[in-house]
């Protein structure tokens, strides 16, 4: 227990110290925050009602998708998982402490953003704080798993940024943040499906800013949690030490399975 905390510690350190860790954590999330603050709503005056929901959504996906991913690459091809597994820390410790220093990294920005929203923008807070914090942490826990695969099954840092970035610039476009979800053509709303962004905006909304869900709002926190459930199981299981092992449990394309959740969704839900 004494070797996870001084890890998780030294990792929370080092998301603050380290510069990119400290642009994705919060830097970036709150620089595009104050800018979208300022200019869409006097752009699209609505946005406003849904200003928190997407910077939140929008801090969890800049940090972990773009932040995670890269140094657990690094991590491995410099052999540091190495000389961890000589020294006895187990590979869930490897993974699970990141996404957990992730995780509270993005507490704080969440808090500065909830915070500092309705003083600086006249932005409507959450009217039910339990159903906020409960959709964070499912949009938080799916997108950190989904991270942690990502750098689990990439071979180098190259294909962190295109794994990330088929996640991530769909959902700036399709997840709700910029463009309603109502407002998407049935096939791009399918497809919109598939991106926790969209499931979160859309539990936020029904659950938690008091405005109307386009579909189960706890169906999305349902398949949020149970999407990052499954990419933490496939991370653990597709783990390797080396970057020259080249001997794995299983393929890569079995990461695909963390998408399960949302491609039952889109058959069962409207």
């Amino acid at each position: 227990m004494n070797a996870f905390i001084h890890h998780f510690t030294f990792e929370f350190r080092a998301g603050i110290r380290n510069k990119q860790l400290l642009l994705m954590n919060y830097l970036f999330p709150l620089g595009f925050y104050l800018m979208m603050g300022f200019i869409m709503p006097a752009i699209n005056p609505p946005f406003k009602d849904n200003l928190i929901p997407a910077m939140v959504v929008f801090g969890i996906l800049a940090a972990t998708l773009l932040g995670i991913p890269d140094p657990l690459v690094n991590a491995r091809e410099n052999g540091v998982f190495r000389s961890y597994k000589i020294n006895g820390i187990p590979s869930i410790s490897i993974l699970i402490i990141p996404a957990l220093t992730t995780m509270l990294h993005l507490v704080l920005v969440t808090v500065i953003i909830t915070v500092s929203a309705p003083v600086l923008f006249g932005a409507p807070s959450p009217v039910n704080w339990p159903n906020f914090i409960i959709t964070f942490a499912a949009m938080a826990i799916a997108c950190a798993g989904l991270s942690i695969l990502i750098g689990v099954v990439s071979p180098n840092s190259r294909m962190t940024v295109l794994w990330s970035q088929i996640v991530f610039v769909p959902s700036m476009l399709l997840g709700g943040m910029m463009v309603p979800y109502s407002m998407l053509p049935n096939i791009a709303g399918k497809f919109a499906q598939l991106l926790p962004a969209t499931q979160a905006m859309n539990a936020f909304n029904g659950l938690a800013m008091g405005q109307q869900a386009a579909y189960s709002p706890w169906a999305s926190v349902i398949m949020l949690l149970a999407s990052g459930v499954m990419a933490f199981g496939l991370a653990i299981y597709l783990f390797s030490w080396d970057s020259r092992n080249t001997s794995r449990h299983g393929h890569p394309l079995l990461a695909l399975l963390a998408l399960l959740p949302f491609v039952i969704g889109i058959f069962l839900l409207p």
